[in-house]
């Protein structure tokens, strides 16, 4: 298809509404950094409109290859990428973690690209094989697949990026149509880790456990298995709570109950909703935010910008915002709905998945609905490698939802 036609047909209101998205990104950093000098290269404001450039180049990269070329080169992609998830141990530790790979001025992040590669792969996969969706088997390579890749990012660590990474599997598996019960089969020793810090919460998960396991009727020896095999994994549960980092540990317990660790751990999100809260319906007012700019709340650029907005513009805007992701996201899986072949529209339906679990986990942990995670809000937050990772994201998802002939 001739670039020119794939520009008429595609979905340009997408890039309209990522640009309005990093319209108020740059308002915000702008704001942020005008205690500093704010168009000196130290600037993050700066910084980030140096990142626009090779943002735009691979979003039209993305757009313009064929979905061919994207589909064959998919497996060659993500090996190269998972082999410079390695390279950041080379290099010195920057805040504690190996997450950076540092060349000069220069730094970037490989999970942030392994996100949306890992998609490319998987719908590879999903979409070439001809599976035999009742069959248990046909899950194992989907899920040793992504666990690696997995395991390798949150041993850097950075738990967040590494649950992004993993978050697109269940969906695309039953966005192809794999056995519900195979689903439940990977959904089940999660809950069942989750539940078992608290007996209560656990044995009701236990009881409907067995009661799903009825329903399907499956040999005695599978629901045996089954069943047993999640208490076991449940009595796992405090030897997997004593390999977290002490800083995660406290993360939970704060999402939890914040009085806990006012001072500590609590800190980030106490700050969050008070300058959220403090924004009522029209905001303080550009500049204005005093929690921003008395440095109360911390990591405001990147993790926290929806806070900073929040307390600056108010309501108002977050709700603009919040309708804005949803007609992005919600478009992308309509879109993938409707097209016909197989990869494509796995490959959008994973990247919507991604875009939404960024929004969901970042806004979530502002207000203390989730644990604080290192997650950006896609289109707004700083961050060099991230933005270029949102722009590669929309350009291979405009990409797919123009279907080739």
């Amino acid at each position: 298809m001739k670039f020119k036609n794939k520009i008429i047909k595609a979905p340009k209101y997408w890039l309209i509404i990522s640009s309005i998205l990093n319209i108020f990104g740059l308002i915000a950093l702008y704001s942020i950094s005008q205690d500093e000098v704010v168009f000196s290269f130290s600037s993050r404001f700066t910084k980030f409109l140096f990142w626009f450039l090779p943002a735009i180049s691979v979003f039209i990269l993305f757009f313009y290859l064929p979905i061919k070329t994207i589909h064959d080169h998919s497996y060659l992609s993500l090996f190269v990428i998972f082999v410079l998830l390695f390279v950041p141990y080379f290099f010195d530790p920057i805040a504690g973690t190996n997450r950076w790979i540092s060349l000069g001025y220069l730094r970037f992040q490989p999970a942030e690209i392994m996100k949306w590669v890992a998609v490319l792969g998987l719908s590879r996969y999903l979409s070439d094989q001809k599976l035999k969706l009742q069959r248990i088997t046909t899950i194992i390579y989907p899920i040793i697949f992504m666990l690696i890749p997995f395991f390798v990012i949150a041993k850097q660590p950075d738990l967040g990026s590494a649950i992004i990474v993993l978050a697109p599997l269940i969906p695309l598996l039953f966005w192809v149509g794999v056995d519900t019960f195979h689903i439940i089969f990977i959904l089940a020793p999660i809950l069942s880790i989750l539940t078992a810090f608290h007996i209560f919460s656990f044995t009701i998960w236990i009881g409907l456990l067995a009661t799903i396991l009825y329903l399907y009727k499956k040999s005695l020896i599978v629901s045996l298995g089954v069943f047993f095999g999640n208490i076991f994994l449940g009595l796992l549960s405090p030897i997997i709570w004593n390999s977290l980092s002490s800083y995660q540990q406290g993360r939970i317990l704060v999402f939890l109950d914040v009085s806990k660790d006012p001072l500590g751990a609590a800190y980030q999100v106490i700050q969050s909703q008070t300058a959220i809260g403090s924004g009522g319906f029209w905001g303080k007012g550009f500049g204005n935010g005093t929690q921003t700019h008395l440095k109360f709340l911390p990591e405001q650029e990147t993790d926290f910008i929806f806070s900073v907005i929040g307390e600056e513009f108010g309501f108002l805007v977050v709700s603009i915002i919040l309708i804005l992701f949803s007609i992005l996201i919600l478009d992308m899986v309509q879109k993938s709905f409707k097209i016909s072949d197989r990869f494509p529209s796995l490959v959008l339906f994973g990247i919507a998945v991604i875009f939404m679990c960024h929004v969901f986990v970042n806004i979530g942990m502002t207000v203390n609905l989730l644990p604080v995670k290192g997650l950006p809000l896609p289109f707004l937050s700083y961050g060099g490698t991230f933005l270029v990772s949102c722009y590669a994201m929309l350009g291979l998802a405009m990409n797919m939802a123009v279907e080739e002939k």
